[in-house]
């Protein structure tokens, strides 16, 4: 049995996907009953539990061969205590459960303490659960391509692409089905120790090839618009993020733009198959489909 946390996100979903599609008992955990509905009509038990809850979580672990984990987004806490005390369950329900198996979802730049805002809470959660079990591989990807939907009716009504990152500044972007069908692949893989597998595209990009992608699907002009480091926090906390949760994400974009996110040396070094202009299309596509 393969136990998969997070897979109502694109990740956890696509993880999930990949273990069925390859003839895997599965077993989806999510934090409402309803939201298994997909997942059961495919054949996949369900747990419900929330990573806080220590017991929910060794028990929706219990009798599983491996399990997909992650620190989901935080919204309103501080981040860094969010993860120290995610992190506490988890390895607390891992021991309770006898998993010997997990790929944990982190983060290119997780090898770095400080100087990196946000990424820095995956860098705990790898420190909290490096030896938690006898197997475990914790899974650096790039940066999400899907996470520029969060801007796409600028880019669709505007023909500007808003980005905190400098527009001419290549780095690892990976999209989140690359991530999960890695991570599914990973599970069925037989190791022992700690793994640390960076996963990054086909290729480095940088916002103005998000911006030609962009304008490739749509068919009309998009030009990237650099959002200064002192204006980003203000936009982040009226989009309804706590001072906290923005404060970590500028942090984030610093270190981006100081290079301190980047790969570790010593590590597993894998690529997507899935192109930007791959990526960007099928967004825009979905976004067209009925909800």
């Amino acid at each position: 049995m393969h136990v998969i946390f997070g897979a109502t996100g694109k990740v956890g979903g696509q993880a999930a996907q990949t273990l069925i599609d390859a003839g895997k008992p599965v077993r989806v955990v999510v934090r409402n009953p309803e939201q298994a509905a997909p997942w059961t009509a495919l054949g996949a038990e369900h747990a419900v539990a929330s990573i806080e809850d220590t017991d929910a979580v060794a028990a929706a672990l219990s009798g599983a061969s491996s399990a997909f984990l992650l620190n989901p987004p935080p919204m309103i806490q501080d981040p860094f205590v969010e993860a120290e005390l995610r992190a506490a369950s988890l390895a607390e329900a891992m021991y309770r459960s006898g998993l010997p198996k997990a790929v944990i979802l982190s983060s290119i730049g997780a090898q770095h303490r400080t100087g990196t805002g946000i990424i820095a809470t995956l860098h705990q959660f790898e420190m909290a659960l490096h030896d938690a079990l006898p197997a475990v591989a914790f899974l650096r990807p790039g940066y999400f391509i899907e996470s520029w939907e969060d801007v796409l009716a600028s880019v669709a009504n505007d023909h500007s692409l808003p980005t905190f990152i400098e527009a001419g500044q290549k780095i690892p972007m990976v999209s989140t089905t690359d991530v999960g069908q890695t991570a599914g692949q990973l599970m069925l893989e037989n190791w022992a120790g700690r793994r640390i597998v960076e996963l990054d595209g086909p290729e480095e990009v940088n916002p103005r090839d998000v911006a030609s992608a962009f304008a490739s699907a749509l068919g009309h002009s998009v030009e990237p618009a650099f959002i200064p480091l002192n204006q980003q926090q203000a936009l982040l906390e009226q989009a309804g993020l706590s001072p906290e949760v923005a404060s970590a994400l500028v942090g984030m974009y610093e270190g981006i733009a100081n290079g301190r996110v980047d790969r570790q040396d010593g590590t597993e070094h894998l690529r997507g198959r899935t192109s930007l202009k791959t990526a960007i299309a099928r967004m825009v596509q979905n976004s067209h489909e009925p909800a």
